[in-house]
């Protein structure tokens, strides 16, 4: 890169959620840093359900890998920390990152809660794109406290690419010139946009690494990919060559849909029981819709049978769109006792679509007036968001053996991680 270019960054947050909840914790006080220690952020240890979001290098050199369960980590680390999942705190850790980016451009793309990409203002060599990335690098360690990983290109997949070259807190090239070089060699997995089931289907085709998908037919790439979509061959070839043309995409697809789901750690066989589940469900839906400023119109209840793992669902519109934790819970709870068939429960799920800005919210004279509810909802998150989700649950879950808030919230899933587009 002897010439100036248009510049891209990818911006990765070194264990994230491990980052914000050390980040968090010393500036409230704390002694230890848990990302020197074996930590891990974890979902419900009660359940034996939860897995592993984010763990500490301590930990990584026990072995301990991410989307393992708790119980693996535990056996391996006898001494592991496991933290409890913050989604508000990291939903906060994740604007500041996006406040502090846009100061230095007006095009910065969320990719997921720990990931932007932003495009460099005017063309840069390669020495000052660098200059530029370190630039930022440091100000977020300094400013926010947690550290991240930079790639730099000139496209947004080598940009992403490049970032995972080397961690934490660095800053790596990936330029056209040095896909070769840099890329190639890499296990073909390493590519964005090759799954566990497509790296299995190439390796029968003895492509094993970028480099060898490259130099692939893409004749034969486009009929081994044909059911996934018309040009997935075509594309999987492009990226092994570092080829993507996406711009950045400063708004980012509205979000359709907020839900939960969670997998019970035993057969739920009595209406009573299904009902406090769906209940820790509408409390972490209910949160989220908060959080984003949305309500909803569609709510929806789903159900997984026990034996087969069938899963069936219901679901209703309503009037006025609601965000109201206890609104959420009543209709859920009316659409599954008009759903179940009374067979053996193992997973529940809750959610709402159909969404709006919660500021535009339109109240009817037939439905209840649920105000005085979301007083309590908008405390109760203020309170969360200060001294943790679990800083104030429902009398009801004390000692029930269930997990006071499922799902993204503080349960064993749904975060929304990563998105599925460049």
């Amino acid at each position: 890169m002897n010439r100036k270019e248009r510049i891209i960054l990818h911006i990765d947050v070194n264990s994230a959620f491990l980052s914000f909840e050390a980040v968090h914790r010393l500036q409230h006080g704390a002694t230890v840093d848990v990302r020197k220690i074996p930590s891990a952020v974890a979902g419900s240890q009660a359940t034996r359900h939860g897995i592993i979001l984010a763990k500490s290098l301590p930990a990584k050199a026990y072995g301990v890998k991410t989307g393992e369960a708790s119980w693996e980590a535990k056996q391996k680390c006898p001494g592991i920390v496991l933290i409890p999942p913050d989604y508000p705190l990291y939903m906060c850790c994740h604007r500041a990152l996006v406040r502090l980016l846009k100061d230095y451009s007006d095009k910065v793309q969320v990719f997921s809660i720990d990931e932007c990409f932003m495009e460099a203002p005017g063309m840069l060599m390669k020495e000052e794109s660098i200059r530029f990335a370190h630039r930022i690098r440091e100000h977020v360690r300094q400013e926010l406290g947690f550290t991240v990983s930079v790639g730099v290109s000139t496209n947004k997949l080598l940009a992403k690419m490049g970032s995972e070259l080397k961690k934490p807190d660095a800053v790596s090239t990936l330029f056209p010139p040095e896909v070769g070089k840099k890329m190639w060699p890499l296990p073909v997995e390493d590519l964005y946009g090759v799954g566990r089931a497509a790296a299995a289907k190439l390796h029968r085709y003895e492509i094993h690494t970028i480099g060898d998908l490259a130099e692939t037919d893409v004749k034969l790439l486009s009929y081994l990919f044909k059911s996934y979509s018309r040009d997935h061959g075509q594309m999987l070839w492009e990226y092994a060559h570092g080829v993507e043309r996406s711009d950045i995409m400063t708004s980012g697809p509205p979000t359709k849909s907020i839900g939960n789901s969670c997998t019970v750690h035993f057969d739920v066989e009595d209406r009573e029981t299904a009902h406090a589940v769906l209940l820790s469900l509408a409390e972490t839906v209910g949160m989220r819709l908060r959080l984003a400023n949305l309500c909803g119109r569609v709510i929806g209840v789903s159900i997984r049978k026990s034996g087969d793992l069938v899963t069936y669902s219901h679901q209703v519109k309503i009037q006025s769109s609601i965000d109201c934790t206890d609104a959420i819970y009543e209709y859920c709870r009316r659409l599954f006792d008009a759903a179940w068939k009374g067979e053996p429960i193992r997973g529940l799920g809750v959610w709402v679509n159909d969404l709006s800005s919660s500021g535009y919210i339109q109240l009817s004279a037939l439905e209840k007036d649920w105000d005085e509810k979301k007083k309590v909802d908008r405390t109760v998150d203020a309170i969360r968001a200060k001294y943790g989700p679990f800083s104030i649950v429902r009398g009801n879950f004390v000692q029930s053996g269930l997990a006071p808030l499922a799902g993204g919230a503080g349960g064993d899933a749904g975060f929304p991680v990563m998105t599925s587009i460049l």
